[in-house]
């Protein structure tokens, strides 16, 4: 196809603490021409985060505050590529990376202010210019819808395992939730041979949890002491790993459920409530705590190895799909916590 003259984006007009993802308007913008080192990618479709929604409710402050495009997570193909561009020719099938300058190594401040969707204009968009060294390719299995997911949910999650000590078989690995985070530990850790114990206020959505793969199940609503119910799992030893997606409201528990010397990857704060002070015990136990930020370009990479080698343990879980034009119910349906694994946009078919 040639290549378009306009496209269209949404954009937050502003960030506050009394303002709302339905503020999210369209505007039409010019098509950029794409730099030497750049590619021009037709997106088609777009996943959503937890931190999409809480950008678009003042709860996550990126430092931007008006005029945001949102999202990070995209999958689209190549129309154009950039003069100094060599590994990628139009009609490729790519992602880009959450930030767009982290490619290996430590995360660093530079990077950061690369992340789409905030410090970076998003992703929700017909058309978009990407960096060439930010992408990595699509595994053949996997269409758009699927793809759209890896970037960040699935980036995160692999991280998250991938510690001081990473996951390997025999295990134990505690997943909090039903979200994309959490849903993508459960695979990689079954598709590595890790024994998943998985929590959920939802029956209906631990069935499905159970379906993926995880071992264990416990509904916190019907066991608010869920992490001693995770200590009498493991005989009294606690696990290896913890995605911990939480945040104040789960984080000691967490931490309480942890073996000595395990690692506990802390990543999100979706749960409402408070802890109390866990410092003795990281210390008396011994726990690695790492924050994790997502990933690299780099660990992409390696990421998609795993998902190649493991396709049917590892194909992304999509819940729901809304059009472009109708992106604000795709957030509402976010907000409502009602999924498992991915809401996405489907931008272009």
């Amino acid at each position: 196809m040639s290549v378009p003259q306009k496209t269209q984006h949404y954009f937050l007009p502003k960030v506050s603490t009394v303002g709302t993802y339905k503020d999210l308007v369209i505007k039409e913008a010019p098509v950029a021409k794409p730099k030497a080192n750049e590619v021009l990618v037709k997106v088609h479709a777009v996943s959503l985060q937890y931190r999409d929604y809480s950008v678009s409710v003042g709860k996550y402050d990126i430092g931007v505050y008006e005029n945001i495009i949102p999202c990070s997570d995209m999958a689209g193909e190549i129309l154009c590529v950039g003069e100094d561009v060599k590994d990628w020719k139009k009609g490729d099938r790519v992602c880009s990376n959450f930030m767009t300058g982290y490619l290996d190594g430590p995360c660093t401040p530079e990077a950061v202010q690369t992340s789409l969707g905030g410090q970076s204009p998003g992703v929700l968009t017909q058309y978009k210019c990407i960096p060439a060294h930010a992408l990595v390719r699509i595994p053949e299995h996997l269409n758009y819808i699927q793809a759209s997911t890896l970037p960040c949910a699935a980036l995160t999650a692999y991280n998250g395992l991938q510690g001081p000590n990473p996951v390997k078989a025999g295990d134990y690995v505690l997943v909090l939730g039903s979200g994309g985070v959490s849903i993508f530990a459960l695979q990689f850790a079954v598709a590595s041979g890790a024994i998943v114990i998985a929590t959920s206020s939802s029956d209906e959505k631990l069935k499905i949890a159970s379906k993926l793969g995880a071992r264990h199940l416990i509904n916190y609503k019907k066991t608010p002491d869920w992490h001693k119910e995770v200590m009498k799992i493991t005989g009294g030893v606690g696990v290896d790993h913890v995605i911990e997606v939480g945040g104040s409201g789960t984080y000691e528990k967490s931490i309480n459920s942890v073996r000595h010397g395990g690692e506990v990857a802390v990543i999100g704060f979706v749960a409402e409530g408070t802890s109390g002070n866990p410092i003795v015990s990281i210390i008396m136990k011994s726990i690695e705590v790492r924050g994790v930020y997502v990933g690299s370009v780099s660990l992409f990479k390696n990421m998609i190895r795993l998902i190649e080698a493991n396709p049917s343990k590892t194909e992304p879980v999509i819940d729901k799909v809304f059009s472009f034009n109708d992106a604000v119910s795709a957030y509402a349906y976010l907000e409502s916590q009602k999924h498992v694994g991915k809401v996405v946009i489907e931008v272009a078919k």
